[in-house]
């Protein structure tokens, strides 16, 4: 049986070497300075703990770069050389290299348990029934819900929660942790989320939530695929080749490990596609 040393006591190793650190080469990264969960200005996302970890298995000093409007950062941040790499993007982001995956998540629908909900796909009775449905604009979750004609039902319940706030030549950010607790206070019956957004307020919520991965052969009423299923990567500013195969080598390496760190997380975890894993 393969032995591994937990990534929480390589990271709790790396504390108290300031000195030694001041020596090393840097490695800066891109992080949104109030994206919970994945980063913030205090390093309590979980990517802020696997780029603490990256880092230090690359012999590199950790530097965080913030921003804080997600639209413009690889424009003005990475495209200018303030930061080396990104975490959490896209496989295959055609603005960036991208590594090969560190893991592959999927959308979920969210439900209390006590409600018993049968959330196998979008045809649930469920979804049909639901007086309010939390979901993010803009994704998977958008396309399908007009799908099955429950869009235009939710269109006041959306503007509410962000507050009424408009979208015109703004951010409007739809907090993770809000839209979970919608469900858990009974204020919605479902919510749907990218699933790496919802696990830690799951996890935390006093009420038992349910989590379930929604499958990847959703079609919209034209016949087109709906994608649920999506492939996650460190993205790296074109023409730094060498530091794309460095990474690409410690993410093969180190593949345990970083797993562990997400499934402590509770981050559901798919198995990478074969096709996706023949190109890598």
């Amino acid at each position: 049986m393969k032995t591994t040393t937990s990534i929480f006591t390589v990271l709790a190793l790396g504390i108290g070497f300031a000195t030694a650190q001041a020596e090393q080469p840097t490695l800066k990264v891109c992080s949104a300075e109030n994206e919970m969960p994945y980063s913030n200005k205090d390093g309590d996302g979980f990517e802020n703990k696997l780029a603490q970890y990256i880092a230090q298995q690359m012999g590199r000093k950790l530097e965080i770069v913030s921003w804080t409007d997600p639209r413009y950062f690889i424009r003005d941040y990475v495209d200018k050389g303030l930061c080396d790499v990104v975490m959490g993007v896209d496989h295959g982001d055609p603005r960036l290299y991208t590594t090969v995956p560190y893991y592959r998540s999927g959308y979920v629908f969210v439900s209390r348990e006590k409600d018993g909900f049968d959330l196998k796909n979008w045809d649930s009775e469920a979804l049909k029934k639901a007086q309010r449905i939390a979901f993010v604009p803009g994704t998977p979750a958008e396309t399908m819900l007009r799908s099955i004609g429950r869009y235009n039902d939710m269109f006041n319940y959306q503007h509410e929660l962000t507050g009424f706030k408009s979208k015109r030549n703004q951010y409007v950010k739809y907090e993770n942790d809000k839209l979970v607790n919608e469900v858990a206070s009974g204020k919605a019956e479902v919510a749907v989320l990218w699933g790496p957004a919802a696990a830690r307020y799951v996890k935390a919520a006093s009420t038992p939530l349910t989590m379930t991965v929604i499958p990847d052969n959703n079609k919209r009423s034209d016949g087109e695929k709906v994608g649920f299923h999506y492939s996650t990567a460190i993205g790296v500013r074109k023409g730094e080749v060498a530091l794309l195969e460095q990474l690409n080598k410690l993410i093969r390496d180190k593949q345990d490990e970083i797993s562990e760190l997400l499934e402590a997380e509770g981050i559901p975890l798919l198995d990478e596609p074969e096709t996706a894993l023949s190109m890598n």
